[in-house]
């Protein structure tokens, strides 16, 4: 066990899935042409006001209602003054003294049981434009900025440092990610930038916080995971040796998985932060709230405890499906449709999920709707497939479209359940595997498995798995006689 406690603190920018920017008209869609949805205010040219985004300021309300936060009825904007040159103002639209929502906190489930983790604000604000670097040391490099970006609203949500270890970071990111997309204010795609993560981290023997370490360049969540257990080893071997930590920002090398230098952080900086001239104070009456309150979604969490007491799920399984909206609504028309959850979610997680794995498609993307499932679990439930044979029937169906009664009538997979041709096929079995008989014979009944497995084999799967182990043990007992 490690005797240096890690205390873990989160700044989470999340890019609000508004039509429009946060202060303009102009276009927030991701991946355009590089400085096409760009207008004066996004620029900040001289005389451009901002108009402040409603429905941005209704998605963060939304995300701090569902964090357990207060709702702050008055908040302001300020200027944070800082030069860069992807911000073209030479500075950003924040909220500072009074953000939208704070003091709230988001449980996670991890493998020692449910935990609280604190939220300490959540405000809106803009996000910069995007430089793009280009060559290398051998050749000459040009920087771009793209200005698309500029303008964009983000609800950055910063947690307080109680998180305690690399796996709580993830489960909560997780958790966050998953509950932004139910809500609909997020696609919180981390590779297209809706969701970025910056991680502070220090170690100490006491409860007082040791020397904070900033880690950015955080890509994923298993980076983030990586980068916070590399850096909690890293730390813990200094202190052990007697250095000390030193307060400064690092990169997450992906490739190493190691943190490396970037700057030190002697002291903090000065945005010389002061109210938004241009922008009054942002007011909320309590029937904006309340009717916001009452259209939340039923979230994750909600709905996977629902799936294990309606449904009567594993706790994996209901884990699994109800992480994503989409799954879980395509699990829960089928399981109604049919009254057959458990089989449903046994072929969602099994066939279904490879396939989709495999191929790369959404839950959307397929074509095996409810009439399919119902036909499909006819077909299972009459004996007229066998379970070996199911998993065929439904990946050729979610392949080529075609209904599951249509492939078992076209590839000839009914199911044999008539006991003289299966029994012909024992027999052949058993002569052929003389050895596996005497191991039998002599106690070792296991290998009644692979006896078995050579029917199915023979018969392509389609011998009824019941009738062939009672046959087989029929036969083999007639030997011992």
């Amino acid at each position: 066990m490690n005797e240096y406690k890690p205390t873990i603190g989160l700044e989470i920018h999340i890019q609000l899935d508004t039509k429009t920017k946060l202060f303009c008209g102009c276009s927030s869609q991701f991946g355009e042409k590089p400085n096409t949805h760009i207008c004066p205010v996004c620029l900040g040219l001289p005389g451009a006001l901002p108009v402040l985004n409603e429905k941005a300021v209704e998605y963060g309300i939304k995300l701090g209602l569902t964090l357990n936060m207060k709702i702050n009825k008055e908040s302001t904007f300020y200027r944070k003054n800082y030069f860069y040159p992807d911000l073209p103002k030479g500075y950003q639209i924040t909220q500072y003294t009074i953000p939208i929502a704070s003091e709230g906190f988001l449980e996670i489930k991890t493998e020692k049981g449910k935990r609280k983790i604190s939220i300490q604000r959540g405000h809106i604000e803009e996000d910069s434009g995007k430089s793009i670097h280009t060559g290398d040391i051998t050749e000459s490099t040009y920087s771009y900025i793209d200005f698309n970006r500029s303008g964009v609203p983000l609800m950055e949500i910063v947690t307080y440092p109680d998180i305690e270890t690399a796996e709580e970071a993830y489960h909560f990111l997780v958790l966050l990610r998953k509950t932004v997309r139910y809500l609909g204010v997020s696609s919180g795609d981390m590779e297209k930038g809706a969701l970025r993560c910056d991680v502070n981290v220090s170690l100490s023997k006491s409860n007082t916080m040791g020397t904070k370490v900033e880690i950015k360049n955080l890509n994923s969540f298993r980076s983030i995971r990586k980068a916070l257990e590399y850096e909690i080893k890293r730390q813990t071997e200094m202190l052990k040796n007697g250095e000390k930590t030193i307060h400064e920002t690092r990169h997450f090398d992906e490739k190493t998985g190691a943190t490396k230098p970037m700057r030190t952080k002697e002291e903090l900086n000065d945005y010389r932060y002061f109210p938004e001239p241009d922008l009054p104070p942002l007011l909320l009456n309590e029937t904006f709230i309340e009717d916001i309150k009452n259209s939340l979604p039923e979230l994750p969490v909600q709905k996977e405890e629902r799936f294990i007491r309606q449904y009567s799920l594993s706790d994996a399984y209901a884990y699994e499906i109800a992480s994503s909206i989409e799954l879980a609504d395509y699990f829960e028309s089928i399981a109604k449709a049919t009254g057959k959850p458990k089989e449903v979610a046994n072929f969602l997680m099994g066939s279904i999920m490879k396939f989709l794995n495999e191929t790369e498609k959404t839950i959307s993307e397929i074509d095996f709707d409810e009439k399919k499932f119902i036909e499909f679990l006819s077909l299972l439930e009459k004996g007229i497939i066998s379970k070996g044979i199911a998993k065929e029937v439904i990946v050729e169906s979610l392949k080529t479209g075609k209904s599951p009664k249509k492939i078992v009538e076209d590839k000839g997979l009914i199911q044999i359940t008539d006991e003289n041709k299966i029994e012909e096929i024992v027999q052949q079995v058993l002569k052929e595997n003389p050895e596996a008989v005497s191991r039998y014979l002599a106690g070792k009944t296991q290998v009644l498995g692979f006896l078995a497995g050579q029917v199915m084999k023979k018969t392509k799967g389609k011998a009824n798995p019941q009738i062939a182990n009672k046959l087989l043990t029929e036969a083999l007992n007639k030997i011992k006689q």
